[in-house]
């Protein structure tokens, strides 16, 4: 059989066997091992290199298309200067995605447009790069997404499909009110995923001796629920005027000076 002919060969085998990036690149790196006197195992390397890379990159894209994230964000997208206290390395420690590992919640507290869902959907974006499945949503899409499962009879297979991402995103807990019914399932997602080991990101305007207003005036609930979110955690406490008045200050209209304090919880 001719040189041409097993490469042919080599292709048809590489696609048959779901190998689309290593057959695309077979015969650019063939020609480059003849012309650098690969060894057969260089060549071999190459082409599994290239194919890894694309099954991981095809991977991630799997894990942000179904994210549900209104935008992506990226760590290095936000603006630290704007919050010149801020601990960059507290954010490079969770970049390592250590806290993934850890099973370790990410709570960022702070009055609106101060960056916390930025912040969030890009430490969902890193887990992601780590093929982790995530899930966003704001607490009251959430909360209703529940209430109807409830109604239709399909609570525990919504309950399931929300416990199931190694890590759930609740965005702008406390922004809106939830009725008694709603702050009920929504703690029961909460210590569903406590009882696995699951981590949590979850973003709020406001402080937790006013969780009771979000769980619906229930302060047994409140308390049950951060028990658990806050046994092994990491707090971020941002206080500061928003991005809009940041604009407003560069213009010379305000001079608020923002200010970011944060604490990890064991």
């Amino acid at each position: 059989m001719s040189a041409t002919s097993y490469e042919h060969l080599a292709k048809e085998g590489l696609e048959s066997l779901g190998h689309a990036s290593a057959a695309a690149l077979l015969d650019q790196f063939a020609q480059q091992a003849a012309a650098e006197n690969w060894s057969y195992s260089h060549f071999l390397g190459r082409l599994l290199e290239a194919e890894l890379a694309a099954r991981k990159q095809r991977s991630i894209d799997t894990c942000l298309r179904f994210s549900n994230f209104p935008y992506l964000k990226r760590l290095a997208d936000f603006d630290f200067t704007s919050q010149p206290s801020i601990d960059r390395t507290l954010f490079e420690e969770l970049a390592t995605g250590r806290f993934l590992a850890e099973a370790r919640n990410v709570i960022l507290l702070g009055p609106p447009g101060v960056g916390k869902t930025h912040l969030a959907i890009a430490l969902g974006i890193i887990a992601a790069e780590f093929c982790y499945r995530i899930y966003f949503s704001s607490a009251l899409e959430l909360a209703r997404k529940l209430a109807t499962a409830f109604a239709q009879n399909h609570l525990p297979h919504t309950m399931k499909v929300l416990v199931q991402p190694k890590l759930l995103i609740i965005d702008e807990i406390g922004y809106l009110p939830l009725d008694p019914h709603q702050a009920s399932m929504l703690f029961e997602l909460i210590a569903k995923r406590y009882e696995r080991a699951l981590p949590t990101i979850i973003t709020s305007n406001k402080a937790f001796g006013q969780w009771g207003q979000v769980f619906a005036n229930d302060s047994v609930l409140a308390s049950a629920a951060l028990d658990r979110l806050l046994h092994h955690s990491t707090v971020i406490s941002i206080k500061g005027d928003s991005y809009r008045l940041r604009e407003k200050r560069k213009s010379g209209l305000t001079s608020l000076q923002p200010n970011l304090t944060q604490t990890t919880i064991n």
